[in-house]
């Protein structure tokens, strides 16, 4: 018996199990498809996040991030939103006195970077190469394997993804809805270097975005109908190059900076929500409790927030270890877990989900009295320094 086993060793799942393993748990990690290792001649990898202040301080704690910054990572020290170029916001680290507003991190190297740090506890075990086959549920979980071996847990995480088993097993419904647009991320090789900013275009079609990466590598984020997309993916480089040059602002290519197309992949847009965090023996983190628009790239530092939020309860217990005041097997633990893990945090991800869709709403249309309001609060938070201020904090989990 282990006191937890987590389904998916993923970004957040493995972030979990590092807490876990710090806190002295028995954890058991299922992961069936590990990330390829990482060479310093590896080209970049399509899927990127925007790791902010807050999560690179759970990491560090966590003992990763010293492997992630080993492999590669892409700080950044500006950030800027426009509709048009009378109507701009434009946000810096030196306004807070930050030397960065956060990082641009390839997902891969994030989860290798967990797995990294994880090879030095012995109280965890990474199963990988096999898949859950079943789920049994009673007042702890058995998990069967596809290889026949079955693992017995206090408690369940499920920390497997957007479709994820341990939910359905748990019976916890879902709600939310697949946007109508869907994103395509461009990976391109710029001729210059690139400077150390992110910026967003909103367009009556859909935002267009530029995530700055290491070397002279970036992304670009083009939303639109998803039938345009699956005529833009078709064309080849050239056509492609021609494309972005005719969709994207002058800002891609100021300095006559030029760049090449490098790889390109479309991914659908949902917003899901778990209607519970925590059922029986099973709990529910990450993109298992939730997904976003990631408009501002909020994802994975929710789950990353999630972490700390869940380590905090498992914290309560393993302090009162030597008294035995307290077990995982209470009622009063899932008590705490409901109170101090899943309500406070789907307060907070119901809050982000709703903002990011009413910004998504204001920005991404053509509607005159929208657009009025929209170039009003755009031109007022670039001349107003305190609340600018206030709201890049909050971006940047410092608030």
């Amino acid at each position: 018996m282990v006191d937890f086993c987590i389904n998916g060793g993923g970004m957040v799942g493995a972030a979990l199990a590092l807490g876990l393993a710090q806190q002295h748990y028995k954890v058991v990690v299922i992961e069936p498809h590990l990330p390829k290792p990482f060479h310093h001649g590896d080209g970049p990898d399509l899927r990127v996040s925007a790791i902010s202040e807050a999560s690179v301080t759970l990491l560090k704690a966590l003992g990763a991030w010293e492997h992630i910054a080993a492999m590669r990572v892409k700080p950044y020290t500006g950030l800027s939103v426009w509709d048009d170029p009378a109507h701009r916001t434009d946000f810096t680290a030196q306004s807070i006195d930050m030397p960065q507003l956060g990082y641009f991190v390839e997902n891969r190297l994030l989860q290798l970077g967990c797995h990294e740090a994880l090879k030095q506890y012995e109280n965890v075990e990474l199963i990988s190469g096999q898949t859950v086959q079943d789920i049994l549920l009673a007042n702890t979980a058995t998990v069967n394997l596809s290889n026949g071996r079955t693992i017995e847990a206090n408690w369940l995480i499920g920390a497997d993804g957007a479709n994820s088993q341990v939910r359905q097993a748990a019976g916890i419904g879902t709600t939310g809805w697949q946007y109508a647009q869907q994103a395509m991320g461009i990976t391109i090789k710029m001729e210059k270097p690139v400077e150390p900013v992110t910026w967003q275009q909103f367009t009556s079609s859909g935002p267009k975005a530029f995530l700055p990466m290491f070397d002279n590598y970036a992304s670009l984020v083009w939303y639109d109908s998803p039938d345009e997309l699956k005529r833009i993916k078709s064309l080849k480089a050239s056509q492609l190059e021609s494309e972005i040059l005719n969709t994207f602002p002058d800002e891609l290519t100021k300095n006559d900076n030029s760049f090449s197309v490098v790889d390109k992949a479309v991914f659908p847009l949902t917003r899901s929500h778990a209607k519970h965090y925590v059922k029986g023996c099973c709990v529910l983190i990450g993109d298992a409790a939730h997904t976003i628009n990631p408009l501002a790239g909020q994802g994975v530092n929710l789950g990353f927030k999630d972490v700390e939020a869940f380590l905090s309860v498992t914290a309560k217990v393993n302090a009162s270890h030597s008294t035995g005041e307290l077990s995982l097997t209470d009622n009063l633990f899932l008590q705490m877990l409901v109170g101090d893990y899943e309500r406070p945090r789907k307060r907070d991800n119901v809050v982000m989900m709703s903002a990011m869709d009413g910004f998504y709403t204001l920005f991404s249309n053509d509607i005159a009295p929208i657009k009025w309001v929209r170039n009003q609060l755009l031109s007022v938070a670039q001349r107003i320094e305190p609340a600018k201020q206030q709201v890049l904090k909050y971006a940047i989990g410092l608030r």
